[in-house]
């Protein structure tokens, strides 16, 4: 009996080391393969990001403190463009200008002053002078008065330059307005010298 014991014994020790060295030998493995597979690269996301932003040119002048020319971000607005000219002067007519417009390269924005005139004449008469401007419409600052003002422009046509302003950011050119509804060619060679970008 006591051999049967010692076998016992044995073969007890011999199942429990087996038991050690099969947990050892599988450490040792998955130690391996966690080494051998990387983590998971991530791909930068630098092809969806936007093109930097491009430089425009915009010159301020009328009642702002420091008419000139401005450089500023694409994508700007006006007031972003009448804040670099140190603001407007008390004898602005703000309610004038679109502040929320977007600038465009080479656009000259007007501030005008009280009592200036713009558009319509402010007699209201019905002579020939009644829609004459001092210069000018700015398409990309023009409110819808100053545009319906231009000959052969009406309120619904001014309504769709604006639309067409803001849903492109802005005028670059005259020649744009041919692709407004409602403005051919004929309107357009009308309109050349009564209007800039």
């Amino acid at each position: 009996m006591p051999d049967l014991a010692a076998d016992r014994r044995r073969l007890v020790l011999v199942v429990a080391a087996l038991l050690v060295l099969l947990v050892l030998v599988g450490r040792v493995f998955l130690r391996r393969d966690r080494v051998a597979v990387p983590p998971p690269v991530r791909p930068a996301a630098s092809p969806a990001r936007r093109a930097p932003a491009k430089d425009v040119y915009v010159d301020v002048v009328g009642a702002v403190r420091r008419p000139g020319l401005y450089r500023l971000r694409e994508g700007s607005r006006v007031a972003e463009a009448l804040a670099r000219a140190g603001g407007v002067t008390a004898k602005a007519e703000l309610e004038l200008v679109n502040r929320a417009a977007l600038v465009a390269d080479g656009e000259q924005i007007v501030v005008p002053r009280h009592g200036a005139a713009v558009g319509a004449s402010a007699s209201g008469g019905g002579g020939a002078g009644a829609g004459a401007t001092a210069g000018p419409v700015h398409l990309n600052s023009a409110t819808l008065d100053q545009l319906d003002t231009l000959s052969g422009v009406g309120p619904v046509t001014a309504q769709k330059i604006i639309d067409y302003r803001e849903e492109h950011g802005g005028f670059r050119s005259v020649d744009e307005l041919d692709a407004v509804p409602g403005i051919g060619p004929a309107r357009l060679a009308e309109l050349r010298g009564a209007v800039a970008p």
